[in-house]
């Protein structure tokens, strides 16, 4: 049995019309999904009777359940979910405190970010990324990744739920169809009602899947994962590199801005002993001086022992921020969320999958 959330809206009204009811009760069908959060259609208290149960024998309303939860000291969640198929997905709420008016008391005024994943693994094995050590399984389908923003929705504890990035587990445009179809949903006024701005997808540098982005009518953010400024040590560090490599990437990046006129975020992984000495500084300004609308995000390296990575002092995280700002570069300074629950993507599934062993 389909999962109704495969649906678009427009699928879902051309459904009800082939059954001979009217297509408005489509929009009352994700008022009560994804506005309400009800995943039981004899619930769905104002649509007919008779099309309650016709839908039932249609259609399934999925959700997920954690196997485990995480909360950190900074109100950073982290959830592990079980899918149908017992593999693991993992989601993070994250809340952002805002920018107040004198007065203003800022318990009050936080926002929620939510982060998710587009795949169970991923196959570009980056060596820092804790989310490819056990491989690449599957794609998530539409429904999937909408279960994921239901949860997150559902299980804010205080703070509005606004911004959300795929940034979690796998790489989005690699599941390009499926993260556009959910991206629409999760935009639509009649679902989640996420501005497109307000949602970034997380590239590690897939070229074909940027292109196409640039022609979708969508404003979204784009972040794109640099983490080195030659050809050799992002390579090393992202062996996508191999495929697509620095100058075929930049040269994307200059059409994408050109196309869309939007902003490119490049995130910067700071490890020690790694890509973190003036040179690479140096190296990284001069490869994004020329590049308009450019915006470098730098990230202190979440501690993964499995592959010896390990952030800088705060003294070198300072220096390389000063040195890009002083080239000319947009930059900032990514602050470490979460790090007392492991919340980088792929660690609370590497420690669950360890305790089930």
């Amino acid at each position: 049995m389909q999962d109704i959330k495969e649906l678009s809206l427009k699928a879902l009204e051309d459904k009800l019309l082939s059954w001979g009811s009217p297509k408005y009760h489509a929009r009352g069908i994700f008022n009560w999904i994804y506005q309400k959060g009800v995943n039981e259609f004899s619930r769905m208290s104002n649509l007919p009777v008779a099309l309650r149960e016709t839908l039932a024998g249609e259609f399934k309303v999925t959700s997920l359940h954690p196997a485990d939860t995480q909360k950190s000291s900074d109100g950073t969640t982290k959830f592990l979910f079980e899918l149908a198929d017992k593999n693991l997905v993992e989601a993070v709420n994250i809340p952002m405190a805002k920018r107040l008016p004198a007065g203003k008391t800022p318990a009050r005024a936080s926002t929620i970010t939510g982060c998710i994943s587009s795949q169970v693994g991923c196959k570009f094995a980056c060596s820092f990324c804790a989310s490819g050590l056990k491989g690449f399984k599957r794609n998530l389908s539409v429904g999937e990744i909408l279960d994921e923003v239901l949860y997150l929705k559902n299980n804010v504890s205080s703070g509005q739920f606004t911004h959300l990035v795929f940034m979690g587990t796998g790489e989005p445009l690699d599941n390009y169809d499926n993260v556009l179809k959910a991206i629409r949903i999760i935009n639509s006024p009649d679902a989640f009602n996420i501005g497109a701005r307000r949602i970034t997808i997380s590239t590690c540098g897939v070229i074909p899947g940027i292109k196409k982005l640039a022609q979708e009518d969508l404003q979204v953010e784009l972040s794109i994962s640099l983490h080195a400024a030659g050809d050799k040590l992002r390579s090393q560090l992202m062996p996508v590199n191999k495929k697509y490599p620095l100058a075929a990437l930049i040269k994307c990046c200059q059409e994408y801005i050109a196309r869309t006129n939007r902003q490119i975020t490049f995130e910067y992984i700071l490890i020690k002993g790694v890509n973190a000495e003036a040179a690479a500084a140096q190296d990284l300004a001069r490869l994004l001086k020329d590049l308009r609308l450019a915006k470098v995000n730098l990230i202190p390296a979440n501690s993964v022992a499995e592959s010896k990575i390990f952030p800088p002092d705060s003294a070198q995280i300072d220096f390389f921020k000063r040195y890009l700002l002083k080239a000319g570069l947009n930059v900032t300074l990514r602050r470490e969320r979460g790090q007392d629950i492991n919340a980088a993507c792929g660690q609370l599934r590497l420690k669950y999958e360890k305790s089930q062993n």
